[in-house]
């Protein structure tokens, strides 16, 4: 009833909320992703998007369809994986932004170990902007991190707003310097905070500086100052400073998946990461897309 591309093609739109930029993914023409989303809908007898000029976004029966999609997509690979007899072998070197520590990344990779007992795996959480720099130096297979404004290259996985947060009931004086709370160099982050506040003319502080994100966290809980964050990555006790706090806009931020230059075990391991990566990508969002800060 339901058609394996047609579902990755779903997953690809609900992930980056954009047409587009799921063709881009799958490599196929806008043209496919339309005809494979309205077949699904046909085929499920429900609208799963809504969509006009501006934006996209997922109904009620797209956000059930999504475990649904991704059910079905792990039994097709499973299956796929048993009868063609491949069993993955070697080590992968995986590095996944500090952002995912506390998101539902550990079940896509524990279903990876499940699926493929005999890959190596080994994990590296660092800054976005370290882990593009260890990828450049052949220290790392398969990254899943933040891009640089600007970049292209990377296989995106979704794109969402950058926010200010900050603990509730928080407020900032608007004749003093704006606290900060940031990660420290290359964080992307950081570097976008710095420059947005720079193009205002509005001075800043470094109220405090941690590479854990649950330093940062705990230093946002006691109020010492606001950070820059992913909107639908927000920490629980945390909330989008109101607008009428006068911050200027982050825009958006892209999270990709780029791999590195091994080939064999370690090439194809990575591609079957990167897969179930991009199939359950939506779990690594906890459901705060489209809450507007006040």
């Amino acid at each position: 009833m339901y058609d394996p591309a047609q579902l990755r093609t779903f997953l690809a739109v609900a992930q980056t909320l954009s047409f587009t930029a799921a063709a881009r993914r799958l490599g196929v023409r806008q043209s496919t992703v339309s005809q494979h989303v309205r077949r699904l809908e046909e085929a499920a007898g429900r609208q799963l998007f809504a969509r006009d000029t501006h934006r996209v976004d997922l109904t009620a029966d797209g956000e059930a369809m999504l475990g649904f999609a991704r059910t079905i997509l792990e039994a097709h690979e499973r299956a796929s994986a048993y009868f063609t007899g491949t069993r993955l072998r070697g080590r992968l070197r995986f590095g996944a932004s500090e952002d995912f520590v506390q998101t539902r990344l550990p079940e896509i990779l524990q279903t990876f170990r499940r699926d493929h007992p005999e890959v190596e795996l080994e994990l590296t959480v660092e800054l976005s902007g370290t882990l593009h720099r260890q990828l450049e130096a052949g220290r790392l297979d398969l990254v899943l991190a933040k891009r640089r404004a600007g970049d292209t290259h990377g296989q995106l996985v979704w794109q969402d707003a950058l926010v200010w947060i900050g603990a509730p009931g928080l407020r900032l004086d608007p004749d003093r310097p704006v606290p900060l709370v940031v990660f420290p160099p290359p964080g992307i982050t950081r570097a976008r905070a710095l420059e947005v506040l720079e193009e205002q003319g509005r001075s800043w502080r470094i109220a405090c500086t941690s590479g854990s994100l649950s330093g940062l966290v705990a230093a946002a809980h006691a109020g010492l100052g606001v950070m820059a964050h992913t909107r639908g990555l927000v920490p629980p006790g945390l909330e989008p400073v109101p607008s009428r706090a006068g911050l200027p806009e982050l825009g958006a931020v892209d999270f990709v998946l780029l791999h590195g230059r091994r080939r064999g075990g370690a090439q194809q391991a990575a591609d079957a990461l990167a897969t179930a990566i991009l199939a359950g990508g939506d779990r690594l969002i906890r459901g705060l897309r489209g809450r507007e800060p006040a």
